[in-house]
Order: structure tokens, then C-alpha cells, then sequence
């Protein structure tokens, strides 16, 4: 069981995770807030795994409260709740201390998709990320691999995730490479496994900052 708290200053949207999230018995809402100070209050009460939390709100917002989190609780981990056109609020909330962010209209999916990642100590980028996003956070002083040890690459896995961060199909690929999309299919795949990213945005972030990718 994730123990999960969500806070927004608007209840709709409160309102919202608990549906999205009420048939999934791995997943359970242990509190919620609705400013940054009432969340830190509540974190000391319920002892939540997984806090996911409105950038802006009032008393205290999204990215004083992710500081005092990783302050008092680093094993919480945090995910960063935003609307389109909020890349340089993004950016505060990872430098901050979060571990990825996701829209509000996201669904079911890759809302569980994400707990689980952040829950195990890994990232999250949401899957509508821009590569104007992923490029400010690559070059960002947010870093999420220091601690780990850099896998390995072929050089033809770097070439193709070098053509992903490009934004490049797998037929593009495929045919500009003479080989079979099915083979394409199967680097990519070793790809996301070695970086741990679970879309092409957690690609283009890593990519980045391993310099596998210039921008």
C-alpha cells in the first residue's frame, strides 16, 4: 500500500484524484490539503509515502513546502501538480526537491504510472512535456542521477536515443538507419530500461544530462 496525500487549494480537483484513484487498492489518499502549510501539518499526522502538491497556493505554495518536505521527510517523495505554461514553476519544484510533476487533467494511467515511479525513488515527466520543458530541465540544476551509476550504451543505442530526443518515429529511424522497425522497436526498449524514463521525456532529460544530447 502507497500511502498518497494530495494538496490543492481547489476541492474539484481534490475531488478529482480521489476518483481517479478509488479502484486501485495498491494506491490509497491518506489526507489532503489545501495550502502548503496546512500540508505540512498533515504530513506530521498521516506519515504519507507519496505527496503530490499544487505549485501555486496560498499561505505557503507548492515549492516552500517541497523544501521543508525534503528538509524534515527526504523519504517522502513528491510529485509537483501543474497546468500548461508553468515551465519556469516546474523547474523551482524539482530544484526544490520533487521528483516530477504531472498536469491536472491527467488520467488514471499515468497518475499510477508516476507514484509508483517517485514512491521507488525514481522520476517522473509527464507525458505532455514539451522539449522546450525537457531542455530547461536537462540543463537544470536538478540531477536525479548523481548518485547512481551511469549504464552503458552502444553506440548505436546512443545514435537512436539521440533520434528519439529528436523527436523521430520509429519508421523515421528505422529507414534512415537501413534496419527494421521491429529492431528499432527492440533498442528503444533496452533504452528506456537502462535510463529507468518512462516516456520520451524522461529519455530526453536523461539524454541531456549525460550528454548523450546536445541542445
Amino acid at each position: 500500500m502507497i500511502k498518497i496525500m494530495i494538496a490543492d487549494d481547489h476541492e474539484l480537483i481534490r475531488q478529482g484524484f480521489h476518483l481517479l484513484l478509488r479502484n486501485q487498492e495498491e494506491l490509497k489518499i491518506v489526507g489532503e490539503a489545501q495550502n502548503g502549510k496546512e500540508l505540512l501539518e498533515k504530513i506530521r499526522e498521516a506519515e504519507p509515502d507519496v505527496v503530490i502538491t499544487d505549485i501555486q497556493m496560498p499561505l505557503m505554495d507548492g515549492i516552500e513546502a517541497t523544501r521543508k518536505i525534503k528538509a524534515e521527510h527526504p523519504h517522502i517523495g513528491v510529485i509537483a501538480l501543474t497546468m500548461f505554461n508553468e515551465d519556469h514553476l516546474i523547474i523551482d519544484m524539482l530544484e526544490a526537491g520533487a521528483q516530477g510533476y504531472l498536469l491536472k487533467n491527467t488520467n488514471k494511467h499515468e497518475l499510477s504510472e508516476a507514484v509508483h515511479a517517485v514512491y521507488h525513488g525514481g522520476t517522473f515527466f509527464c507525458a505532455a512535456t514539451t522539449s522546450r520543458l525537457a531542455c530547461l530541465i536537462g540543463m537544470s540544476k536538478f540531477n536525479p542521477y548523481r548518485a547512481k551509476t551511469r549504464p552503458k550504451f552502444s553506440e548505436k543505442e546512443i545514435l537512436i536515443m539521440q533520434m528519439i530526443c529528436g523527436e523521430k518515429q520509429n519508421t523515421d529511424i528505422a529507414k534512415e538507419l537501413n534496419m527494421s522497425v521491429r529492431t528499432v522497436e527492440g533498442y528503444r526498449e533496452r533504452i528506456f530500461e537502462k535510463s529507468e524514463a518512462k516516456n520520451i521525456a524522461g529519455i530526453a532529460v536523461f539524454a541531456i544530462k549525460h550528454g548523450y544530447y546536445k541542445v
